[in-house]
């Protein structure tokens, strides 16, 4: 779990997610919302998916990243295991 929160700590990462809470998006789609250069995106993503935040598929010749639902259910659980009586 603490892959997650390292993962949500960032804006950047935040505002991936929640562009993809709308739809699945290419790495060029994701690009086109930020300033920064593919290489510190590439950076964002592989931190995302190394936290099961965001799945991968391959779609010809693009990768298109998804949200991985599950984990967010999985944190909530958590949450409210640790605090509940």
């Amino acid at each position: 779990m603490d892959s997650v929160f390292k993962a949500l700590s960032d804006p950047h990462r935040r505002k991936i997610l929640t562009l993809l809470k709308k739809r699945d998006l290419s790495v060029t789609e994701i690009q086109k919302h930020f300033p920064f250069t593919g290489a510190t995106l590439s950076h964002h993503l592989d931190t995302l998916k190394r936290a099961n935040l965001v799945i991968t598929e391959r779609r010809g010749q693009f990768i298109f990243y998804s949200l991985n639902t599950s984990v967010f259910e999985d944190v909530l659980q958590s949450f409210y295991s640790l605090f509940s009586r």
